[in-house]
């Protein structure tokens, strides 16, 4: 089996109790989280090898995170230390009528604020089959995405497989003036998988309007070493039911996964990279690609049924789930 290296922003995530406004009582709930680190986690948890490259303030905190990688058996050996501080999020959870909401509190970051080349990319991309990747790093700060591009340059380089996640942060942007769809395609161009949908694609490429396959196509013809597109389609049908279903293209044809229904959701942050992870664990062991969607699919079903940011599942549990396990109690 290959090894995942995966290079982004950690941070704190602060969680208002259940049916409560942010600080509405003075209790907050802390995990720690970070799109690429719970790519990271997700893999290591379902028993496959991967690795973190990030920057850390030096202090309780960043070497909290640093920690909570080597809990769940990532590789934190490329983590380094700086000045700077550690990234915060504060949700906000849904229920009934009031969508979830996102508060950020990053500005002035370790890894925002780190040279682009605090990280020794030949060093930490030895065996390494896929390096992932998201388009939040690059939106942090100018010097982060130098570090991002640096790192899929590298990868490249050294016939590693770039897997890039769009993940668009629409506010991070904002507070940048700017879009980011330069930098994000300059990172497209050297991918060779994307979790992206219709609406990253129009970013990037500038059309708007194009369904998903149409626009799948149009991603292909731009970007010549992208080999796979996948995607999660979400119903919403309440704030915390809905239903998630899979598209998979690449360019010999598609595959579909009918949508799970999801009622009574716990906690959905941190799905998307829970189908990420599931998707590349599933490569990385030979599943076939309609079986690896599946498998991508379930864990990222299984990750609203769990608190926090990172999918906790193991191979098994997602197995069971895909085999229809069945709501009973398992003595």
């Amino acid at each position: 089996m290959g090894r995942l290296l995966c290079f982004g922003e950690m941070l704190v995530r602060l969680t208002a109790p259940a049916g409560e406004m942010l600080l509405q009582t003075p209790q907050l709930s802390a995990h720690i989280g970070g799109a690429e680190a719970n790519v990271a986690i997700c893999v290591s948890r379902l028993g496959g090898d991967a690795a973190m490259a990030t920057i850390l303030p030096d202090n309780p905190l960043g070497r909290a995170a640093r920690d909570e990688l080597r809990r769940h058996g990532v590789d934190a050996s490329n983590v380094k230390f700086g000045p700077g501080r550690m990234g915060l999020y504060f949700l906000t959870p849904g229920a009934v009528t009031r969508a979830p909401e996102i508060t950020y509190d990053r500005t002035g970051s370790a890894i925002a604020t780190a040279p682009a080349n605090s990280i020794d990319w030949a060093s930490a991309l030895k065996g390494a089959e896929w390096l992932h990747i998201s388009g939040i790093t690059p939106a942090i700060s100018k010097t982060a995405g130098e570090a991002t591009l640096a790192a899929v340059k590298a990868a490249r380089a050294a016939n590693v497989k770039v897997c890039f996640d769009g993940n668009y942060r629409s506010k991070l942007w904002e507070a940048r003036g700017e879009t980011g769809q330069a930098i994000l395609k300059q990172l497209l161009e050297h991918a060779t998988l994307a979790f992206i949908d219709e609406r990253d694609i129009a970013l990037v490429l500038g059309v708007a309007g194009a369904d998903r396959s149409t626009a799948a196509k149009a991603a292909f013809a731009a970007f010549p070493k992208l080999d796979m597109i996948a995607a999660t389609t979400r119903e919403t049908h309440g704030v915390n039911d809905y239903s998630l279903g899979a598209t998979l293209f690449a360019r010999a044809g598609s595959q579909q996964c009918p949508a799970i229904a999801l009622p009574g959701v716990v906690d959905r942050i941190g799905a998307g990279d829970a189908f990420a992870g599931g998707f590349l664990y599933a490569l990385m062991t030979g599943v076939p690609e309609a079986k690896a969607l599946a498998f991508a699919l379930h864990s990222a079903a299984a990750k609203h049924g769990q608190v926090g940011d990172a999918s906790h599942a193991s191979e098994a549990d997602i197995l069971a789930l895909m085999a229809g396990g069945g709501f009973d109690v398992k003595r």
